[in-house]
């Protein structure tokens, strides 16, 4: 029985089938692969929009079927490294070693990090992710959070430093919090005689 999720589903996403397979035919080179991409577009979308609908469904689903052949493309790139032989024999060493120490200092490192990102506000937080982890393009970001292409320069620029703030020392509540120690605290420098 269909629902009404279900219904908004066919009436907004499904009706750009004709569209999104063209799209899929000019931009994709393997032409075995289109069946199942267009597949996983519509599967991705269903799932995001269960969660969340867009506010602008069509530019959602084409900047889907966008990052999907993104991914695709990625994933092709890697190198797929087999041993061919026996290492054993070969004499071959791993000489950088993970020590303990450099182990803990990674985990304390991300554990900041993760603690850095969670302190920022949520929109900046969205942001920051999609455009620095998730590497979505400017209007990409713009598209699917559905504000405009200045508003994620702000959230970006506020975001990045709040976590600069955050993991470099600075007080964002003070501002200039990391003046030079030779400051006389009212913006002069004082001499050193």
């Amino acid at each position: 029985m269909p629902t009404e999720f279900d219904d908004w589903f066919v009436r907004e996403i499904l009706v750009h089938e004709r569209a999104l397979a063209l799209f899929l035919q000019r931009s994709w080179a393997h032409r075995d692969e289109l069946h199942d991409l267009r597949q996983e577009v519509y599967a991705r979308v269903y799932e995001a929009a269960s969660r969340s609908r867009p506010t602008a469904p069509k530019a959602f689903l084409f900047a889907t079927a966008r990052h999907l052949m993104t991914d695709r493309l990625r994933r092709s790139r890697v190198v797929s490294i087999e041993p061919v032989g026996d290492f054993e024999s070969s004499n071959v060493y791993l000489i950088d070693e993970v020590s303990p120490e450099r182990w803990m200092g990674t985990r304390q490192a991300l554990a900041r990090l993760a603690e850095a990102l969670d302190r920022l506000p949520d929109r900046c937080r969205e942001v920051v992710w999609l455009r620095r982890v998730e590497e979505l393009p400017q209007k990409g970001v713009a598209e699917r959070l559905g504000i405009s292409e200045k508003t994620v320069e702000k959230h970006l620029a506020k975001g990045m430093r709040l976590l600069a703030d955050h993991l470099y020392g600075g007080d964002p509540a003070r501002p200039g919090a990391a003046k030079d120690e030779d400051d006389d605290g009212q913006g002069r420098r004082q001499r050193a005689d």
